[in-house]
């Protein structure tokens, strides 16, 4: 916890670092979608309802009939897209100048983990409208798993019953809103923890 705040709140930072660029705290601004997506995500909890029967209805009452209740689902679903694009573009970064090299190989992929973790809590969190395009959608990523290795087990344990079914529901709900951003909060500390620890292109830390 110490390493994470003083990443946030360094004691000296270079001028030359504070210029604007294309790649400009990407990292960041990754970090910023995800505080966005998880407060925006907890106020859908209050709503939300994570049954085959009531789970659509819940977001058409939601975006019906509460205050601001399309803005929240809406600024949901943009900082989903926003962490996956900031993700990514900070990687390629990383990739196009090399700093995945020594003595920073454990910290690629720490951040190669939070990428899938990424991936995974949208399509975790795709299914949970329970309407037509989200049920297909999963339906199509489920058959497609098929292929992969240990695919057939893994799709057993998120499919127990049947996609949208009441069991497969809620295991897809308490991975999106529980298990996966408690693991993405796990890879997040210790990021920026080995950024420090590593130095590297940050002597100054």
């Amino acid at each position: 916890m110490k390493e994470f705040v003083a990443h946030l709140f360094p004691r000296l930072v270079l001028e030359r670092n504070l210029r604007i660029t294309y790649t400009f705290c990407l990292g960041g601004l990754a970090f910023s979608s995800f505080l966005l997506l998880a407060a925006s995500g907890t106020l859908l909890l209050f709503y939300y309802q994570p049954t085959p029967e009531n789970a659509f209805q819940s977001i058409l009452f939601l975006e019906s009939s509460v205050f601001s209740g399309r803005v929240i689902r809406s600024a949901h679903r943009l900082s989903s897209h926003a962490f996956l694009v900031f993700i990514f573009l900070h990687m390629l970064r990383v990739i196009l100048t090399g700093a995945y090299r020594r003595p920073r190989e454990l910290n690629w992929l720490i951040g190669f983990g939070l990428l899938v973790m990424a991936v995974f809590s949208a399509y975790s969190g795709y299914l949970l409208p329970m309407d037509q395009l989200a049920y297909w959608a999963t339906q199509t990523g489920m058959e497609l798993l098929r292929i992969l290795p240990f695919g057939e087990t893994i799709r057993t344990f998120l499919v127990p019953d049947t996609v949208g079914g009441s069991l497969s529901l809620l295991r897809f709900y308490a991975l999106h809103v529980m298990i996966v951003p408690a693991v993405v909060v796990l890879l997040t500390g210790w990021h920026f923890y080995r950024v420090r620890k590593d130095k590297g292109l940050l002597p100054y830390l």
